[in-house]
């Protein structure tokens, strides 16, 4: 399964090369040509292809980042722990305890957290900063971890990809933001369509859409779909509030997020597509979090943009879950829309 193999991929922001050969190899059969930035995005382009009878003159963008979000290493102290600096968006709450991995080599470690047996009563109370935290990789003295491990050395979470089942065949992994979104990607390629359609796998995006603003830049569509592996908050809650997105209730329209408002046509456009072919889908509450959108929009005179997600539980933190029904549903209504995309937005 393509969700497996880069869910499990080493690919923290800045060093997404692990996770560019998965895709590379899954998509060049289906793409006529492509190529990999300065930054490091991966470009692909597909032709319009020959058995439409009409040809949409529309340069079609549709992206999704590589990036996890994950840790930095930052020097070693005289015990041989390894200190550290998140990067991207992580708290201290999510790291406690947790297995990495460090390196392209995968050595493994584990975030040091005092016993609660060791715990003063007011340590219980507290929790603690990122800087309090070390990374344990076994060894006692200073020079023995910096021969193991370098300044500035990435690590990801040690999380492996399972198949828990049910009804809505959920899986548990890490980096489903925004692996869902590649695999979701890389399925589309597999499809024609009556239009020059540029695949875009960018870099960065936990660091600030940097890679999309490059490849927006360099593509320069008529119109953009991006694709993500959103916050899915739908266990209970104290307050009577509506949940960012819920598990098993479809794909997930942005309206509006912190980085961008989307198109209202291409949203219309999604949503009688899904009507049409009866796909569920859903609303992804406004105003919450930031996608590749934000920078797409914005290049030159302006894309007409909108994003459509794979509801993800327990985003940035070390297991995500995922319905692959939802999955599943989130590719259906992508290849329907592209196929279905009018001419002009005129």
């Amino acid at each position: 399964m393509i969700l497996q193999e880069l869910s499990e991929a080493f690919g923290v922001s800045g060093h997404e090369s692990a996770v560019r050969e998965i895709v590379l190899e899954a998509i060049q059969e289906d793409v006529d040509s492509y190529q990999v930035d300065a930054l490091g995005n991966l470009i692909a382009f597909k032709r319009a292809h020959s058995q439409f009878a009409i040809r949409n003159p529309l340069k079609v963008m549709v992206s999704a980042h590589m990036d996890e979000v994950g840790i930095m290493v930052t020097h070693a102290d005289k015990n041989g722990r390894l200190h550290f600096d998140v990067v991207g968006g992580l708290g201290a709450r999510v790291l406690l305890a947790q297995p990495v991995v460090l390196g392209d080599d995968g050595l493994s470690g584990v975030i040091g957290l005092k016993p609660i047996h060791l715990q003063e009563k007011e340590e219980r109370k507290k929790l603690p900063k990122v800087s309090d935290l070390t990374i344990d990789i076994g060894v006692a003295e200073k020079e023995e971890a910096e021969k193991a491990v370098s300044k500035g050395t990435y690590g990801a979470f040690a999380t492996p990809f399972t198949e828990l089942g049910g009804e809505l065949r959920t899986v548990k992994g890490k980096a489903f933001d925004d692996r869902a979104g590649c695999a979701v990607l890389i399925e589309l390629l597999k499809a024609d369509y009556p239009f020059d359609l540029w695949a875009a796998f960018t870099v960065q995006e936990e660091l600030g859409l940097r890679g999309a603003r490059v490849a927006g830049f360099r593509v320069d569509p008529d119109v953009a779909f991006v694709l993500e592996g959103t916050v899915c908050d739908d266990l209970p809650k104290e307050r009577d509030e509506s949940p960012t997105t819920e598990l098993g209730k479809g794909p997930a329209i942005t309206i509006r997020d912190r980085s961008v408002v989307c198109d209202p046509r291409l949203i219309k456009h999604l949503v009688e597509v899904a009507k049409a072919e009866d796909i569920p889908y859903q609303f992804k509450q406004p105003g919450i979090g930031g996608t590749d959108a934000g920078a797409i929009h914005l290049v030159k005179e302006g894309v007409p943009s909108v994003v459509v997600s794979v509801p993800s539980r327990y985003i940035h933190s070390p297991v995500s879950l995922l319905s692959l029904v939802d999955f599943e549903n989130t590719v259906r209504l992508m290849q329907a829309a592209l196929s279905r995309l009018p001419e002009s937005w005129t």
